[in-house]
């Protein structure tokens, strides 16, 4: 399929985006009139350079209040549209969105409203130019998109027809299923927008939160499958209003916006094999699973003695140190931990890469090169594994290779003189916790769910000393992959901000017993992050425990959570530079995150 993006989503100069959405790869703009009037080009220093880039100009937007009026005010709108029509032929543009009427409207009449979108036909083909109708979701009279077909319907003019917005649609909860009652050749652009469902004003709403499709609560899958079954094969644009993306980099934002309508099409050809079996155009990504299992957690430190000793405490076996790089493996059960001291100069310990295993690593391979993701490099020689990875947008290099069908993977076998695995009552990885950027946890939502077929959990926010932290969870279908993003307030993500803090990353170990685990970390000198006893005051409370289950909580400096499906007992260790360590035990059919012992554990990280 053809795809566009209007001009408003990315920041910068109208050059600039310009630039930025022909490097992403998309095959056509939207120009939104306020970046036009600011530029100094041009309208045909703009075309040319568009023409250069390889990009069409497909949709001048938005001219507003055009219906609805009385017909001294629809004087003054031909007069208007006049002169953009002649705007738009320096352009060498042919279309025009006109929304439904929020200002002048004084006239609710379909029967006025397809009088007047008429008459801007006629003055419209005069110029080669249609006129494409859309119905905006607080319009004052015309805020559904059957109505504004109707009218478009009434009008009856070649030169008169609907434009379909998702955001419109579905922020009203409008059926979409309306759709099918359109001709595909009336439908004259489609606009895509995801957004997280809020209750708010829906103004407000679509101007500062929209997102790139696969990012929030909208079934645009759904969406866009019915307007591909209407016969639609115009452009598949996105129009996005997002107050982050039009203050980060340009390049980057437009080359998450491509991919976010890459993954818009996969889903599209996978529930609607029907409409789109005679749309070579429209094409799924190669076939990927979801990750099995989290292959190994990496810290990377210049000097990760300190780790290593916090390791050896909580009952991890030393396995050997790799035949030709600098780094070390640790393991207990089937978690797997590497101490990475290569290329760290100056660097405190951090969570610095992850690795899944895969059933199929070669598609994941095949999703990732199609999708357009930065690749992670790292040296290997003849002898040794190769790891495929990806660097996620947050910095994070995420790895996956093939499932071993028993055993310990591969590329194990290249760390040697270490000890043989013990046995511990650590599981394996429950859970990655991974801090994102304000300016990116978008963008890392659509790389885990797009990349690896993640699925968007659950999100909440949690009180900290410094603001709130909104957490989002990333999940595998069979539960073995969990990945909080967190986003902190900027003061706690942002290197070498004041007082030089950072929301720590870390990795969570599922245990068959926590406690005990606990008990013996203890013998071996290990000292878990501190718990305030206010705060077993309040789960004593909260949970009806007995007094000697809080008294072991209390001296083991224990969480405890509860919900319908079961438990959840967990310890902290404290923080190495920018990382630290849960060991957790999931009773029965718990799933969370024990969200209301996150503040004390925030609170007491600060206080260190």
């Amino acid at each position: 399929m053809r795809t566009s993006i209007a001009t408003v989503c990315v920041s910068g100069t109208l050059v600039d985006k310009l630039h930025a959405c022909a490097d992403a790869g998309f095959d056509g703009v939207e120009i939104f009139e306020p970046d036009l009037l600011a530029a100094p080009e041009s309208p045909e220093e703009i075309a040319a350079l568009a023409g250069r880039l390889g990009l069409t100009l497909d949709l001048y937007q938005p001219m507003r209040d055009v219906e609805g009026v009385d017909e001294e005010t629809f004087a003054g709108v031909l007069r208007r549209a006049e002169a953009k029509f002649r705007l738009m032929r320096r352009l060498g543009m042919d279309l025009v969105l006109c929304c439904s009427n929020v200002a002048t409207a004084t006239i609710d009449d379909d029967a006025v409203s397809a009088s007047q979108l008429r008459r801007l036909g006629d003055l419209a083909e005069g110029y080669g130019i249609r006129i494409a109708f859309e119905a905006l979701a607080w319009g004052r009279y015309v805020d559904d998109y059957r109505r504004a077909w109707r009218i478009v319907e009434l009008a009856d003019h070649p030169a008169v027809g609907i434009c379909l917005d998702s955001f419109h649609m579905l922020s009203r909860g409008h059926d979409p299923a309306g759709i099918a009652a359109i001709p595909g050749e009336r439908i004259f652009f489609v606009q895509f927008a995801d957004a997280p469902l809020l209750s708010m004003d829906v103004l407000s709403w679509s101007r500062h939160h929209r997102l790139f499709p696969g990012e929030g609560g909208f079934d645009l899958a759904d969406f866009t499958a019915r307007v591909v079954a209407a016969g639609y094969t115009g452009p598949w644009s996105l129009e996005v209003f997002n107050d982050t993306f039009r203050q980060t980099d340009p390049r980057r934002t437009a080359l998450h916006a491509r991919r976010s309508l890459r993954w818009l099409e996969d889903a599209v050809a996978r529930i609607a094999p029907d409409a789109t079996a005679d749309r070579p155009d429209i094409a799924m990504l190669p076939d990927a699973a979801a990750p099995s299992h989290v292959d190994f957690v990496e810290i990377t430190a210049e000097d990760t003695s300190a780790v290593e000793e916090l390791l050896a405490q909580l009952g991890f076996t030393p396995r050997g140190r790799h035949r030709t790089k600098p780094v070390t493996l640790w393991t207990a059960g089937k978690a797997r931990v590497i101490l990475n001291e290569q290329h760290a100069r100056g660097r405190v310990p951090q969570l610095a890469a992850i690795g899944f295993e895969v059933d199929d690593a070669e598609a994941v391979d095949l999703r990732m090169h199609d999708l357009r993701v930065p690749r992670a490099y790292r040296r290997t020689y003849a002898s040794e594994e190769r790891l495929d990875g990806a660097v996620a947008p947050d910095g994070t290099e995420v790895y996956w290779a093939q499932a071993a069908d028993e055993g310990d993977p591969a590329w194990v076998r290249e760390f040697e003189h270490g000890e043989p695995p013990r046995e511990s009552p650590v599981l394996g990885v429950d859970h990655i916790s991974l801090t994102q950027p304000w300016q990116v946890v978008e963008e890392s939502t659509l790389f885990y769910t797009a990349g690896f077929a993640l699925s968007l959990d659950s999100r909440t926010e949690v009180p900290g000393p410094a603001g709130l932290v909104e957490s989002r969870v990333l999940t595998a279908p069979n539960g073995a992959i969990r990945i909080p993003l967190n986003v902190a307030p900027p003061i706690l993500t942002e290197r070498g901000s004041a007082g030089g803090a950072v929301l720590p990353q870390h990795a969570a170990f599922g245990c068959a017993d926590v406690r005990a685990l606990a008990r013996a970390a203890r013998t071996r000198g290990f000292e878990p992050l501190t718990m305030p006893a206010n705060y077993y005051d309040d789960i004593a409370a909260r949970f009806d425990l007995t007094d000697a289950f809080v008294e072991d909580l209390r001296d083991l400096h224990l969480g405890y959570d509860r919900d319908p499906a079961g438990e959840y007992l967990h310890f902290y260790t404290r923080t190495l530079g920018e990382v630290f360590l849960e060991f957790v035990e999931r009773i029965d059919g718990y799933a969370g995150f024990a969200a209301g012992t996150a503040p004390v554990r925030l609170t007491a990280q600060r206080g260190r």
